[in-house]
Parts: structure tokens; sequence; C-alpha cells
């Protein structure tokens, strides 16, 4: 059975706070679950189980408890936390190995596929729900989350209070998503972090201590048919394309800006690759802070332009 094959590996995370209120010091209490990775006590989880997202966001060193299915308590301590993913890792130590979770692909998934949650919701140990993946590529700006542009799995598993941080998982019984959030007073609308990204995340974690991220400084829309159309019967100079990447806005004094961007630019290539959506210039960029980018983009009248781009590491947003 698939969740059996990972329900040794899910953990109940206690994080115990004390912040400033209006009348004083107050304790509050979060509790989320976690996914044993490493036999070692590497946990992955969320960031706002570890962490108060209402205070102080200091992350060194946080200690919280962690509950194994057999009963076993350790201290664990926060190594890692990315807000803007809401994704953390956590460390425990103990004397033996420890059960693992294994990791499938969230790129395989489809709209249909069955999956299954696993978690702690409302204090309760080992809970198990099943449900089918709606979407796998849900956007960020969908949900009305501001930020930097981001894509999550949708589906209708329940997901309450206590899932946050849990496993998503496959019928082979591999973490294909980390459950972070559902819609307030909406069944059947859950969200979680495909696991091919979580993976990145914990890779810049290992090499950099925290998720570098590539600024252009540039806002950007996917181009379809309809939109082109609609660009074309507003402004007849609008370059003859059938797919890229719109700049609508350039940021003054961004890197953006700097190699000759303007708006209404339409990015053709990027680092030599044709390109028709925003995410395959944030998946081609991924690793290139400080490194120049050659980028092709056509203007009004078909007018084609080289530019040369050199991504800045982006400010943290919460």
């Amino acid at each position: 059975m698939a969740a059996a094959k990972v329900a040794p590996a899910v953990v109940n995370i206690s994080n115990v706070s004390t912040v400033q209120g209006y009348f004083g010091l107050m304790v509050g209490k979060s509790v989320g679950c976690g996914t044993i990775i490493d036999p070692d006590g590497t946990i992955l989880t969320c960031a706002h189980v570890v962490v108060d997202p209402q205070g102080p966001r200091t992350v060194f060193k946080r200690k919280v408890d962690v509950t194994l299915q057999d009963g076993r308590v350790f201290e664990g301590t926060v190594l890692n936390a990315d807000f803007q993913s809401d994704i953390a890792v956590v460390k425990i130590k103990s004397k033996t190995a420890l059960p693992t979770a294994n990791f499938g692909s969230s790129s395989k998934l489809q709209p249909g596929d069955w999956v299954i949650a696993l978690g702690c919701p409302l204090f309760l140990q080992n809970t198990i729900t099943a449900g089918i993946v709606s979407c796998v590529d849900r956007k960020s700006s969908d949900l009305g989350l501001g930020g930097a542009r981001r894509e999550y799995l949708q589906t209708d598993c329940s997901i309450n209070e206590g899932n946050s941080g849990g496993p998503l998982v496959n019928l082979d019984g591999e973490v294909v998503g980390i459950n972070i959030m559902k819609v307030a007073d909406a069944a059947g609308l859950s969200f979680a972090v495909p696991i091919d990204s979580v993976i990145k995340i914990v890779e810049q974690f290992r090499q950099n201590g925290r998720v570098v991220r590539p600024w252009l400084g540039l806002k950007m829309l996917d181009l379809n048919n309809m939109v082109i159309e609609q660009l074309k019967e507003r402004d007849v100079s609008f370059p003859d394309v059938t797919k890229g990447v719109l700049v609508p806005v350039v940021t003054p004094g961004s890197p953006g800006e700097h190699a000759g961007f303007r708006p209404g630019d339409v990015v053709i290539e990027f680092d030599g690759k044709p390109v028709g959506s925003i995410k395959e210039i944030i998946d081609l960029m991924e690793n290139k802070v400080g490194v120049p980018i050659k980028v092709l983009v056509k203007r009004a009248r078909n007018q084609a332009k080289i530019l040369t781009v050199v991504p800045e590491e982006a400010k943290p947003s919460f």
C-alpha cells in the first residue's frame, strides 16, 4: 500500500513560540508535519510550521519538538527556511537510522491522477486522505498571492490545520509534493509545492545556506494566440510572433533596464533557447546570478534585437 511505504517517515512537528502581544508576552503553539528524507534525521516541512509568520523570522538553530510515528520524541533544530516557497529543513539526532520516504517526480503527474496526503490534522497523528490531482501548474497569481511567480499542485485531498508540511504521495508511495495550504471555507481545494521544486530548494540550502533567486526587473506575460490577436488589434506595429513572452514593464535601475529592455519587447529566445513561457525563462536562468545571458527580442515592426542581461540576486519578499 502506498501510504504504508511512507507513513513511518511522517513526523509531527510542534513549535512553541513566545511573542509580544498587546497585553505582554504570549505563548503560541503551531502544529504541522514533516517527512524524513535522510536516515540521519533530515526532515522536510513548511517554513510557517517552524517559524511564526507573525513574529521575527529568526531561523538559525530554532528548536522544535518532533514526534515520530513510533512515539519517540526528539528536539529538532531548524537548519533552513525559505518563506517565499514556504519550505524548511529540520534536523534531529538519533542513535539509530531513521525510516525515510522516497521522492517521485511531480513533472510526471497529470490531472486525474490519484494522490494521498499524510499528516496530523487537528492533532490526529497518522491521518491519511486521498484525492485526485486537479491541476499540475496552478499559478500563485491565480490564488491572489503576491511576490515571485510560483506554481503549485492543486488536489481535492482533505487538508486541515496540522497537515502543513506533510507529504503528498503517488500510488507508488513516492513523495510528489509538500502540502502547504487549503482554501478556507472551500472543500476540495488544497495545494502542494511540487517535489521537483522542493528538491532544487533543498540543494540550494546545502550549497548556499539559502535560496538564491535571479532578478531581471521585468514584468512578464505569457503570450498565446488570443492575447497576440488582441495586441495586434490595438497596435498594428506589434511584432509577428506565434509565441514568446511579453515585457510590459521594465523596472528603472534594474538589470533589465541596463541591458536595454523596453516595454513592449517580446522575448523569443533566452540563453540561446526558444521560449514561450515565463516558467521557461525562470528555469533557464535558475543558477545564473551574475552570469551574462543573451536574449533575442522582437520589437515593433518586427525589429529584432539581441540584448545581454546580467541577473542580480533577488531581495527576499515575504
